[in-house]
């Protein structure tokens, strides 16, 4: 698929490991983004807000462990809707970009927040699933998690696992293992 840019997005979403958070009620708490130009994968720009959820307003344990997002980044910051105006102010910036992912999650928690929010989706691009397209690359059968792929190109997690703007920082690192010139 051409390209001018990749926009990698990663969230990081209410959760629990005790089922008090149901999958169809997580809500997003942090946007984590870069803009990466095609040509020399480099990132251009980059976008992160925290999201205070409503649905479930107080975090798990376990999500503030797995996230490292404390209650006070939420109760700050911004409702949903006025972070998905934000965000697509952002991308505005940008024409002919495609989304990509690790995984398929992020784009359907974007879908399932514009629907509860009754906001519309700001990304409104193409998707792509980076990581099957890594296993396909690497010739393996399993699909990577995100630090599993960067072990096998030979990179470290730079970061925080599991925080938004760290986790697409890190996909992006990826992108010239996963498309070649004729991408772009």
């Amino acid at each position: 698929m051409k390209t001018n840019y990749y926009l990698v997005i990663d969230f990081e979403a209410t959760c629990c490991d005790q089922g008090s958070v149901p999958r169809e009620q997580m809500e997003i708490i942090e946007f984590g983004a870069v803009m990466v130009e095609a040509r020399h994968f480099q990132v251009l720009s980059q976008f992160q807000s925290f999201v205070q959820p409503v649905r479930h307003p107080v975090l798990t344990g376990f999500c503030t462990e797995l996230t490292s997002i404390q209650q006070h980044d939420v109760d700050g910051a911004p409702l949903f809707k006025d972070v998905a105006v934000q965000f697509k102010k952002w991308l505005h910036q940008y024409q002919g970009f495609v989304f990509c992912s690790w995984g398929d999650y992020d784009r359907k928690q974007l879908q399932q927040d514009c629907a509860f929010h009754r906001v519309s989706n700001p990304v409104g691009a193409p998707h792509i699933n980076l990581k099957p397209l890594m296993s396909e690359r690497l010739n393996l059968s399993k699909k990577l998690g995100l630090g599993q792929a960067l072990r096998q190109a030979g990179m470290q997690f730079e970061g925080t696992a599991h925080r938004g703007i760290d986790d697409a920082r890190n996909i992006a690192r990826l992108l010239p293992l996963l498309f070649d010139a004729g991408d772009r």
